[in-house]
């Protein structure tokens, strides 16, 4: 029998691959709101975190930042000689939330932690999951967006398969804990099978789907993007564990039935998307 929680986190995980895969297809705009919602949301989650801990972030500026982020992005690839005047606009947010925490902070109000905390919201839950659309849209993303979508879904289904194959190597093999404080259910072997699980999954991903849309990657490409993307997937995964074991939690929220919150969901991306990004482009497919 399948367990309740199994059952609504495939009836939540099926549509919602489906409506993703849609929106990077589209990419520009849409993909910008998907972002921006996603950034705002997992924002809101850090901003709890910090209230737990008796932490006041400035919210509205945060929500503010976390929102515009992703369309600022997508503002700066249609319209590159404005790029300075986005640079302007964030260092003036920054000047207003340094003036606020100035207005309703006084020194027992942790002024400091909060403005550290309404900063890194936004960079953490905002900015690095932008980088899907510097991937959706670099190189001729735009000309080609079937080669466009194609290159988006090898990151992220290299992530996804290798976590399966984490937990079910995990699992079979047992052994020695990976971080016993952090994650106390995760293992070296899993960690292992996590690796070897992205590594086919990219080596296979290739052949099948690359090169059908004139998107050619070799043998040894696909091994570092398949190894360094599990590698980072992980590290982003015990990052947001750590912020969890800090306050306590188990998930960062309830907002997705049978998977937590969108910090739970995204915590692997948040890392995987840069270096993808980064490696694409050292490739020279994005």
């Amino acid at each position: 029998m399948i367990s309740r929680n199994l059952q609504l986190r495939i009836a939540f995980a099926v549509p919602a691959i489906a409506v993703t895969v849609a929106v990077i297809w589209r990419g520009g705009w849409m993909l910008g709101a998907l972002v921006a919602v996603v950034g705002v949301l997992g924002a809101r989650e850090v901003y709890d975190f910090a209230r737990l801990q008796g932490i006041a972030p400035l919210r509205g500026l945060g929500y503010l930042a976390a929102a515009a982020i992703p369309f600022a992005a997508l503002w700066a690839h249609e319209v590159p000689q404005q790029r300075a005047t986005i640079v302007f606009a964030a260092v003036f947010w920054l000047f207003a939330v340094l003036i606020v925490a100035l207005a309703v902070r006084g020194p027992g109000g942790r002024p400091l932690t909060a403005v550290a905390v309404t900063v890194f919201a936004c960079l953490y839950a905002s900015v690095l999951p932008s980088f899907i659309l510097a991937i959706r849209h670099g190189g001729s993303g735009d000309a080609h967006p079937l080669a466009a979508t194609a290159l988006v879904l090898l990151p992220l289904a290299a992530t996804w398969i290798g976590d399966s194959c984490a937990m079910a190597a995990g699992s079979w093999f047992g052994g020695p804990k990976l971080s016993p404080v952090i994650s106390p259910h995760k293992t070296w072997a899993g960690a292992v099978g996590g690796v070897l699980g992205a590594l086919a999954t990219a080596e296979a991903y290739g052949p099948l789907v690359l090169d059908r849309v004139a998107l050619h990657l070799g043998v040894v490409e696909l091994a570092i993007i398949g190894t360094v993307v599990s590698v980072a997937g992980q590290v982003g995964d015990a990052a947001e564990s750590l912020f969890k074991r800090e306050v306590g939690l188990k998930d960062s929220s309830q907002l997705i039935p049978g998977h937590g919150g969108v910090l739970d969901r995204l915590d692997s991306l948040y890392f995987v998307l840069p270096v993808s990004a980064s490696l694409f482009r050292f490739f020279g497919v994005a």
